[in-house]
This record gives structure tokens, sequence and C-alpha cells, in this order.
């Protein structure tokens, strides 16, 4: 095998350690360690397929998620495979893109179905002295032009299964890898060559229905609406791309579902759009998946585009006779105005302008399979009050992904949840599609004659742009609709969801979420210590007081404690990262965000729709500088977990127009490249927004086992356009904010020095604890206290 590898320069330690591992079969072999530091330049994911037992002898893991990933030691490149027992630090964040790995040990295999050699890393050990080691090893090495160690590039399928694409690091629903075309395939024109007589789809299911037979010829149709993608495929079975999506298609005379198949949707999805007119050949008709499944009483079929048995043919008709009468693209657009009088499950279309996106976070749908969604607020001009939209995957990711503040946002076939409380936000539908000033989307809509979209220009060409640029804000922890101020009333609105749990049962479910996994949980605890976090100017201080205990007897009164400040600038060890350097790597950026600068216009980009129209087309030691802090008694790391102050990505971020493209990106999620990597603490470059003054931690005792935890409270005020308060007025006692999330929006605030001097009202109170879990990596937990209900004695 030496033999056959091309010469590396003498300091790769890739070679030397494996030009002297001899090839095996797969299933046996020699391990080799490779002692030297490696690091990650790509993680990519794909499912499992029936011959798991086949390459991955012995192993037994109850994830359907298989990894691949590209080593480097700064001389040479490696693809190779990661036993499925490290899954658990991919999906944790621990070995990620950019990670320092020592002591990998390999294990080469002759792959005999496939033909090649496949080298599979069963161990290695992470290196985290230096979050951003990976960057700065590799800051002179341009990783493209890299050698492989095998000599010739390896495949870009999935090495240990077989499926033709990899899928997202974080969810099931979005496409992945440079094989899913956006453009239509270059036999497209010879194929689309067609002599067949024009049918209409009445004729298609008027015959289908009668006989089951299929009438000969091609069908054109329009495009009324797209679906998000579906992977389908299960880790027993070998479909090589197991996709599916669906498109709403009509002529004049009556309107069915096309659904895309496999490798057709490889080709097709991303290229194909509402608005498109097609024409369909040697498709096949069969009954309705929803007739089938009893959704639908009606009999009523739906047309399948298949590459193979027929292979089926897609041709985008351009220009489009008149007097072919194909419907046009049906529209229902909603102001802000007018959701509240809609009722609960309604369909409708939004368009604003966006003044806060929120950081991408992570759930689990009914299925099983990982979502993700953000929070987007809209301004439409038509009330004092944004537009909440939750906002989940639509398959766009090159959209979702540059969504920021100052971009006009058009949203399609969202639905409206009220509940049972006066919050209420518009949501994902399946045939949800998001189109974005600013990314690129392609604009087949016409948009110019809709009266909402013409009204909301107006709107927007009289807006005060540097306004709607101050009040601009981008990522934080964000928590919508705010639970109720009243215990029974949340514990309604749960209804099937589970109650309390234990401190233990609470320290083990945190322990098996995912990264950016979202989760709420209640337990019944008592505050053990109360903490403010202030951030002024890079200025830190700290405000002591003795811990909340009750006095030694009933008839003393505790005694105030004088307030102690700190010398300037001191710092308190944090528990999770002491004694762990970190280099700080600095991006260039300008001083200045004014936007009269930047030559933005927002009535300038909004006017890329009518265009398209006129075509007919942290960890906490890191917050230290920025913080001050008031104590009431010091935490116990050793029996504690979570973070004790707010991670970077906890604290929302003031939206700066010229590095909009970082930051949205440093808000993101961990990317699965080495290209699209970002110094570990770029977020914090991004100024804290101006009503975020501090934020309170408080050290909880489960009442159950006694389990400490620390939690996050960032109280609601009117002083804050991203926590708002609920319209209820109470008397800003310890107990009413904590119930009430946040302070009453009818009197002036307390300060926190107020608040600390009032502590005492949390001793030995007992109360149930509304906790919002979020793992952010690198073992860094955050808990936000949401609310916290008092119970009676």
């Amino acid at each position: 095998m030496a033999s056959s590898i091309p010469a590396q320069p003498p300091s790769c330690a890739l070679q030397r350690t494996l030009r002297k591992l001899s090839i095996t079969r797969v299933g046996t072999g020699q391990n080799r360690t490779c002692q030297e530091p490696l690091y990650v330049l790509s993680l990519d994911r794909y499912m499992k397929d029936a011959n798991f037992a086949v390459f991955f002898q012995g192993s037994i893991h109850a994830s359907d998620s298989l990894y691949d990933a590209t080593l480097t030691d700064g001389d040479c490149k490696i693809r190779v495979s990661i036993e499925p027992r490290l899954n658990h630090l991919i999906v944790k964040k621990l070995f990620r893109c950019g990670s320092t790995l020592k002591n990998v040990e390999f294990l080469v295999e002759q792959n005999t179905d496939k033909g090649n050699t496949d080298i599979l890393v069963t161990n290695l050990e992470l290196d985290q002295q230096s979050e951003d080691a990976a960057l700065l090893a590799l800051s002179e090495v341009n990783v493209k032009s890299l050698p492989w160690w095998a000599g010739e590039e390896p495949s870009s399928l999935p090495l240990r299964a077989r499926r033709s694409t990899y899928l997202p690091l974080w969810n099931d629903y979005d496409f992945s890898g440079e094989m899913w075309r956006d453009r239509p395939p270059d036999d497209m024109n010879e194929r689309s060559t067609s002599s067949r007589a024009p049918v209409s789809l009445r004729e298609v299911r008027q015959r289908f229905l009668s006989d089951g037979s299929r009438i000969r010829g091609d069908v054109r149709v329009r495009i009324l609406q797209k679906s998000r993608l579906i992977h389908y495929g299960k880790a027993e079975q070998n479909c090589l791309c197991p996709y599916r999506a669906e498109l709403q298609v009509a002529d004049e005379s009556a309107s069915v579902s096309v659904v895309l198949w496999n490798t057709m949707c490889m080709e097709w999805y991303r290229r194909l759009h509402p608005g498109m007119v097609l024409r369909l050949s040697r498709f096949r008709v069969r009954e309705s998946f929803s007739h089938r499944i009893g959704q639908n009483p009606e009999p009523d079929i739906e047309i399948s585009l298949n590459s193979s048995h027929p292979s089926a043919i897609i041709s985008i008709v351009s220009p489009v006779s008149p007097e072919w009468h194909l419907p046009d693209v049906p529209h229902d657009f909603c102001k802000g105005t007018d959701l509240q009088s809609r009722p609960h499950g309604s369909i409708c279309d939004v368009v604003g302008l966006v003044i806060f996106t929120g950081r991408p976070e992570c759930v689990k749908n009914k299925e099983g399979k990982m979502d993700h969604f953000r929070w987007i607020q809209l301004e439409d001009g038509s009330c004092d009050y944004p537009v909440m939209v939750k906002l989940y995957s639509t398959s766009q990711p090159d959209v979702h992904s540059t969504i920021q503040p100052m971009a006009v946002f058009v949203c399609t076939r969202l639905q409206l949840v009220s509940g049972s409380s006066q919050f209420y936000y518009l949501t994902n539908t399946q045939y949800t599609q998001v189109y974005c000033t600013g990314t690129g989307c392609p604009l087949t809509i016409p948009y110019k004659g809709i009266h909402p979209f013409r009204q909301f220009l107006q709107w927007l060409d009289q807006t005060d742009e540097g306004d709607v640029m101050k009040r601009s804000v981008v990522g934080g922890s964000f928590i919508y609709p705010p639970p109720p101020a009243s215990l029974k009333t949340f514990m309604e609105e749960r209804k099937a969801q589970p109650g309390l749990i234990s401190g233990q049962e609470l320290k083990g479910l945190c322990e098996n979420l995912q990264y950016r996994e979202s989760q709420r949980f209640c337990v019944q605890c008592t505050v053990s210590a109360v903490e403010y976090h202030h951030q002024d100017d890079g200025q830190t201080s700290v405000l002591s007081s003795p811990p909340l205990t009750t006095p030694t007897s009933p008839g003393l009164p505790v005694e105030p404690q004088p307030v102690k400040r700190s010398p300037r600038g001191q710092k308190r060890p944090n528990p999770i990262t002491a004694g762990t350097p970190r280099k700080r790597l600095i991006l260039p950026s300008s001083d200045s965000e004014e936007i009269s600068d930047s030559g933005l216009s927002l009535f300038d980009s909004a006017m890329e729709f009518l265009i398209g129209d006129e075509k007919n087309v942290d960890d906490a030691g890191n917050d230290d500088d920025d913080s001050n802090s008031f104590v009431t008694a010091d935490t116990s790391p050793a029996c504690s977990f979570s973070l004790s102050r707010a991670a970077m990505e906890t604290i929302p971020r003031t939206f700066c127009y010229r590095r909009r493209h970082v930051q949205a990106s440093a808000t993101g999620l961990q990317p699965n490249s080495f290209q699209k990597l970002l110094p570990f603490a770029e977020l914090e470059s991004f100024s804290p927004a101006p009503f975020y003054k501090g934020h309170y931690t408080l050290q909880l005792r489960a009442l159950s086992d006694g389990v400490v935890v620390n939690a996050l409270f960032l109280p609601a005020s009117l002083e804050s356009n991203h926590w708002r308060p609920l319209p209820h007025r109470h008397a800003n006692s310890w107990e009413s904010i904590l119930s009430h999330g946040g302070f009453s929006p009818h009197v002036p605030p307390p300060s926190p020095v107020d608040l600390m001097a009032i502590k005492t009202q949390l001793v030995n109170q007992k109360l149930v604890c509304v906790l919002e879990a979020c793992p952010l990596g690198r073992n860094r937990l955050e808990l936000v206290l949401s609310r916290a209900f008092p119970l009676q004695s």
C-alpha cells in the first residue's frame, strides 16, 4: 500500500501514521494512532442502511445517523468514517468542524462492495485547550488545495451506506451538497421534445377514476404551491435517494398534486417554484395519498414523476400562451391588524420588514425527525406591535441562513396559531415558502398587482430607516408566546405534556438533549442564591450580600449587609472553564455602523419583488470583561449544572448592517465546512442590544432531591422590545416578578439594587419553576427561568 500512496512532506503526520498500516477486509484489521494534532475540515451526516452490520461489525448504536469527516494535519487531508459510538460527541457539538483532535485511532479496511479503501476513526481525544486552534494553525494554509493522502480525491458519496447524498447536519428537511441542482439537467431540451397532444387534468382524472387507465398526452400546468422536502429513508432500507416533494398544480379544468420522487427531487426541486408553468410527459397516475389514508373521503388522483418506469419528462414553458387560461397563484395577504380577528388555524400570506431574527433552535417533531426553527418579527405599518412568525425549515437553506433585519420578507401559506392566550403567531404549513430581499430568491410571482403589497410599499417609502436600524435585533434567548402568570392556567395549557420532574430527572433529560435542541421542564424548587450581572461598558463591579437562609432564631430579624464593591476589573473564575486559556481571532470590520453610509434603501431593496414581476417570472467566562455582578451567595459548582452566567448566545445583539453576513453566520448553527467557520467568540464582537442591561442568576435547589441548578432570569420590561411584559398590573415583588416573567408595565421597574435589597422575600419560598433548556455546545447548558409560580402553604 505504501508504494501506491503519493509521497508527502516529511512533516506529514498522516503519512507517517498510515503508510505501514496493512489493508484488511472490512471488519478486521489493526489500529494505528496519530498522536500529533489533526484538524476537522468538514463533517457530513447520512442515514445508515441495511448493510450497517457489515460496515460496523459489533457496533450497536440507537442513532440512525452516520458521519464522514475530512481531517488534515496541515500537509495533506484524508476522508474518513466515524465510529458510531462517537456520535454523541457530534450531536453535542464537542466533535465539530474546526475541532482539534489528538490520539486519533485509524483502521484501514478494504471495501470489496465498492472496490475502494475505507478508513475508519475508531477513537479520538478532543483538545479543548483553545477553541480556535484549527483556525490559528491553518491560517496560512489553503485547505482546498491540500493534497489527498490517497492521491486521488475520494468519492463525494457517503462512505459506508448506499446513499446518493448527504443529509443536513442539524435537520432532516433541507437539502445538502452540490448534487442538488439549481439548474435544469443539461439534456433537458433534448428530453423535453414531445409530439404528444395536450390533455387536460380533468380528462386525466376522469379516465383514471372510471377504469384505472392512463390517458396518453402531455399536461400543461402552473405550479400553485410547493411543499418542503420529505426524507422518507429508513435505516433498514437501501433506497439510494429516499426523497419526495409535492407540487400543487392546476390548469383551467382542475388542480391535482404532483409528486417528485427520489432523484427527480435532486434534479428539479431547487429549480421549480410557484408561478412556473410546466409541461409534464411520461408521468404515472395513481390514487391520491390523502384518499388512501382516509383523510379525503372523495376519490382523487395524484401524478407521480419518477426517474424510471417510466422516466418522466419535465419542461419549463416560457413564454406562456394566454389561450391556455392557466390560473394565477392564489394569495391571501393579511395585515397585522387583521390577525387578531382571524380564527385559529387560518391560512394566510404576510409581507413585512424584518426587525428581529432569532437564533436557530432544534426540536424533534412527532415523527422523531429533527427540525429547526427561528423566530422572526415583522413590521408592516398597520399596527404598533410586530407580526410574530415561528419559521421552521421550508427546504430553502440558502434563504433561511441570510434572513436578517432591514430585509423585506414575504412568506406564503402560513397558519395562525392563537390558542387560549392573547399572544398569537404564524407558523409553517407543508407548503410555506419564503422570499426575502438580499437572498437571491427567484421571483416568479407577480406581486405588483397585489393591493396589500402595494400598501406595504407605500408605508415602507415613508419609514425612517435610521429608527428601524436602532430597533433591529439579532439572536439571543427568546421565549414566545410567554407563559401565563397563573400556575393553574399554565398547567391547563400544557395538557398532555409531562408534569413536574425531579432534579436528577432534569439533569438526565438535559444530558440527552442535542446541540440547540430546546425543551421546557417544570421542577419544584427553592431559591438558595441570587446574582445580578450588569452590562455596563466593559466595567466590572461586584455587590455582595449573605446567602438566602432562614434566621437562626425566628424572633431575630435579618440585618442588611453593607454593600461592598470589588476592585475595578476583578474577575471571578468560572468553574466550567477555569484554567482554560483561549485566543481570540479578530476579523477586520468597520467601526461605523451608520445606515447613512451603507447605501441601504429599504424601498429600493423591496423593489426586487417588483422587478421580478416585470420579468414575469459561551461559555460564561467570556463575559467577565463586559459585565458587573451583584452576588448574594457563592454558587457551589460541585453540585450544580448549567451556566451560572449568560452565554454569548443568550444575549440579544444590535443588528450591524455592515457585517450582516458575518453576524448571521455567528448567530446560526455550527457549520459543516471549514470555509464557513468563524472564530468561537466572533458573536461577542457585536454589541448587546441597547435594552439589555443585565440578567439575574438564581441558584435553585430541587425540593425532591436537593439537586442544584443555575437558572438565568431575563425579566421582561417596557424598556425592552425583545422581552415584552404581560399587560398585568402587579406589585413588582419578587413573587409577582417571577410569576409574571418580568416587571409591571404600569410603573417604573425597580432597580437591581432595590431588588437585591428585598431578596429575603424568596427565603423558604417553594416555587414551581418553568425552565427553558437549550444546550449551546461545548458542554454549555443554558437554563432560562421563564416563570416561577409560588406554592401556597
